[in-house]
Order: structure tokens, then sequence, then C-alpha cells
């Protein structure tokens, strides 16, 4: 199968991608990223752990990873009128939260809005341009508080 899209030909900013390391243990950063994202006017509707459930199911031997599920819904109902609910498909924006090493916590997100637009869930008109704006700047004011 060929991609529709050379992946090294994307550029970070055209999926919004953040990142961001704390100093801190997991637990910490799992408050502190959620509250961050609470404060920044997402809620947290979703949130599990893929490294316990791997752990368990296939005795992985993951380090620490968790999965914040954050979504805005005023943003969320626009965009789902945006994109004839096909947005849904995405939701929610997750922000990922693994442990590089004891101390150290690796905070990381995409954009659902820039990536639906990019492989054509989303329509690339003004309206959703919108949407990814006011995402864009939830997000960066999110990242700036971490």
């Amino acid at each position: 199968m060929t991609l529709p899209i050379d992946p090294s030909q994307i550029d970070p900013a055209d999926i919004g991608e953040e990142q961001a390391t704390l100093e801190m243990s997991h637990e910490e950063a799992i408050e502190h990223v959620r509250d961050v994202f609470t404060d920044a006017g997402f809620g947290v509707p979703v949130e599990f752990s893929p490294s316990e459930m791997l752990n368990e199911k296939v005795d992985a031997g993951r380090d620490p990873y968790y999965v914040l599920g954050a979504c805005n819904p005023e943003v969320a109902d626009r965009a789902l009128d945006a994109t004839d609910n096909k947005l849904g498909a995405l939701m929610a924006c997750n922000v990922v939260i693994w442990e590089e090493e004891p101390g150290k916590q690796v905070v990381y997100h995409v954009s659902i809005m820039r990536i639906a637009r990019l492989v054509g869930i989303a329509p690339d008109n003004e309206a959703m341009a919108d949407i990814v704006a006011d995402t864009g700047e939830l997000v960066d004011e999110a990242f700036a508080n971490l």
C-alpha cells in the first residue's frame, strides 16, 4: 500500500505537534497536565493507561504511559458540524504523558483538527480554519502553563 501523503514531508507544525518535558513523577505529571488543560478550557472525559493494560494483558513491560482525552465542548460541537460528524472518529484530542525516565515525563499532543484537514476528513475552509485557530490557542495556553 502506498501512502497518499509522504510523512517525511510533513512539518510538525502541519499537525500541531507540541511537546514538553516535566521534571516530576509520572503521577504528579498526570495531575498537573489534567489541571493545566482544564484551566485552559478543556474537559477530560476520557483517560486511561495503555501501559497498565498492555503490561497486564501481554506482559509488555512498558514504562508508565497515560492518555488524557481532552475536549473543549464548544469547539468540538463546531468541529462536528463543520465535518458532517466525521471528526468524531478522531475525538477526543489526546494529550499523552510518558515516562522518559524516573522523574522525567514527556507531554505530547497533535492537533486532530489539523490532521483532519490534512487527510480530508475536514474541509479546508474559513470555518474550519477558525476552529483550528481556536483549538491552537487553547493548546498553546495549556503548553505555556505546563
